[in-house]
C-alpha cells in the first residue's frame, strides 16, 4: 500500500461521515475508482463508524411535522410566482496594477487541511462517547442492546465452602492400673470413637535391664493380647484397640507385666502380671 498524506486521509474519514461537499465527494469518488488502497481506507473508515449506525433506528415523522416543514418552507399554498428583482447597472470599477502578488494557496490548503481535522476529531470524540454509554449500557442493562453488540452473558462458579461442624466429644474410659491395695502404678485412657489409648506413667518403680508390656485380658479371647511396650517417658500413645470391638475394650482386663528389654520375643506373657485394672466411663458421649 503506498503511502498516504494526512489530507488524503482525512478526505477519506469525511468521505465516510458524510460531511463533504459535492466536489469533494466526486474528488474522493474518482480516486477510489482508480486507486484500489484508497478505497480501502475509505472502506476502513466507514466499518470504524458503522458501529453508530446500530444504535439508532429509523423514525418516521408525524403527519403533523410534515405540515408544520411545509409550512416553514411556503409550499403549505399554491406557490407564487418568482418574481426577481431588477439588477442594478453593472459598474466596471478601474483595475489598478497591483503592486505585489500573494500567493494564498498554502493558507488555503492549510485552512482546509485545519476544518478536516477538526471535523474527524469532533466525530471521533462522539464515537468515543457513543462506546462509552454502549460499555455502561452493557453492563447494567445489556437488554437495551441490539443482538449484534450485546454482550454474551458470563457464567461464574462460585465455590462455597460451609464451616467444618466440630465432632461431638466421644465417650472417655479410664482404667487405674494397680497392684491390689497399692498406689497407682499406671492410668490407661481409652477414647470411645477411635479406640487410641494412652498410657500414663505414676508411680511405677523403675525395672533396669526389663521392659513393662501391656496387655488386654478378656474371657472372648483365647490368650491374653499383647497391646505393646509401655515407653520410658511419661506418656505412651497406642492405636492397637481399633481390631476389637467396644464390648471387649469395655470388659476386658488390662494388666502390665515386667518382660524382657524389648517386650515379649512371642506376644506370650513371660511373668504374672504386676499391676492390673478395669475402664470405667470418666466422660460420657456428648
Amino acid at each position: 500500500m503506498m503511502p498516504y498524506s494526512e489530507d488524503h486521509i482525512a478526505l477519506a474519514a469525511e468521505y465516510a461521515l458524510g460531511t463533504l461537499d459535492a466536489d469533494e465527494r466526486a474528488q474522493v469518488e474518482t480516486m477510489m475508482s482508480v486507486d484500489k488502497d484508497f478505497a480501502a481506507i475509505v472502506d476502513a473508515w466507514e466499518d470504524k463508524l458503522s458501529v453508530l449506525n446500530q444504535m439508532v433506528g429509523s423514525v418516521e415523522p408525524r403527519a403533523e411535522v410534515w405540515d408544520k416543514i411545509k409550512e416553514a418552507v411556503g409550499h403549505s399554498e399554491p406557490q407564487a410566482p418568482l418574481v426577481l428583482p431588477q439588477a442594478p447597472p453593472v459598474v466596471v470599477p478601474e483595475v489598478k496594477e497591483p503592486a505585489e502578488v500573494v500567493d494564498t494557496s498554502n493558507v488555503i490548503r492549510l485552512s482546509a487541511q485545519a476544518r478536516r481535522w477538526r471535523n474527524v476529531a469532533s466525530f471521533t470524540t462522539a464515537i468515543a462517547a457513543a462506546l462509552v454509554a454502549m460499555i455502561a449500557v452493557g453492563v447494567y442493562q445489556p437488554d437495551l442492546l441490539p443482538d449484534g453488540v450485546r454482550p454474551k452473558p458470563r457464567v461464574q462458579v462460585v465455590e462455597v465452602r460451609t464451616p467444618a461442624v466440630a465432632a461431638a466429644p466421644s465417650a472417655q474410659y479410664v482404667a487405674v492400673l494397680q497392684k491390689e491395695g497399692g498406689s497407682p502404678a499406671f492410668i490407661l485412657t481409652v477414647d470411645g470413637a477411635s479406640k487410641n489409648f494412652t498410657v500414663r506413667k505414676v508411680g511405677a518403680p523403675p525395672e533396669p535391664g526389663k521392659s513393662f508390656e501391656l496387655w488386654l485380658i478378656s474371657d472372648k479371647l483365647q490368650r491374653p493380647r499383647s497391646l505393646g511396650v509401655i515407653g520410658g517417658g511419661d506418656f505412651t500413645a497406642r492405636p492397637v484397640l481399633s481390631s476389637y470391638d467396644n464390648d471387649t475394650i469395655n470388659t476386658a482386663t488390662y494388666a502390665v507385666t515386667v518382660e524382657q528389654a524389648g517386650g515379649s520375643p512371642d506376644g506370650n506373657p513371660h511373668s504374672a502380671p504386676v499391676f492390673t485394672g478395669k475402664l470405667i466411663e470418666a466422660v460420657p458421649p456428648r
